[in-house]
């Protein structure tokens, strides 16, 4: 039972939608009819509530990274369950009709957990791109590329897996903008959509 249970609670604590939830809360609207209609912090921007962004970013990393942690406590050795868990509960949440984010925010979440020099490597590509590029999507998805090839380079193989299927799912989420780019048409930060 005990991996059942792990994905389990990966899956419920990964399908909270924080941007719905805080856009509604304060007033800003129906995230899912904003911009992209995407439930993450980009499109929460797109509301002109940089302090909602910032807080949905914020909370889309904890759950991944509470996930992973809470289900250490209760069953060891089930991480990468309750990890998988938490990104597909974020990509695809119950409550959402399965209609979720791309997963970046949780990704890293869920690589902090488990190796904070991971968490590190994650944060400085994703956040460095976006600082100099200002494009929200090539700088997720190079920083989810960037995790399964730092865990592979640190000696980490048990999670490179689970982190290479993450990617792949983070690359499949994305794969409108993958267009736009490749046609010049992607937004960077500011634009109207993602």
């Amino acid at each position: 039972m005990a991996p059942a249970a792990a994905m389990l609670i990966g899956y419920l604590l990964g399908s909270i939608p924080f941007g719905v939830i805080l856009t509604r809360a304060f007033g800003a609207g129906d995230l899912r009819q904003i911009g992209s209609g995407n439930i993450g912090a980009t499109n929460v921007l797109r509301t002109g509530r940089k302090g909602l962004a910032a807080a949905t970013l914020l909370l889309d990393l904890a759950k991944g990274f509470a996930a992973v942690l809470i289900v250490e406590k209760l069953f060891p050795g089930n991480t990468v369950l309750a990890a998988a868990g938490a990104f597909f509960g974020h990509c695809y949440p119950i409550w959402l009709g399965f209609r979720g984010g791309k997963g970046v925010a949780t990704l890293m979440g869920i690589v902090l957990a488990l190796h904070w020099e991971l968490g590190l490597i994650y944060a400085v590509v994703w956040l460095g791109l976006l600082a100099m590029l200002r494009i929200s999507s090539l700088a997720g998805m190079a920083a989810a590329i960037a995790a399964p090839v730092a865990a592979a380079v640190f000696g980490w193989f048990d999670i490179v897996p689970l982190l290479i299927a993450l990617t792949v799912i983070v690359l499949w989420k994305h794969r409108a903008n993958i267009a736009r780019l490749i046609e010049g048409t992607e937004p960077r930060v500011g634009g109207t959509r993602e």
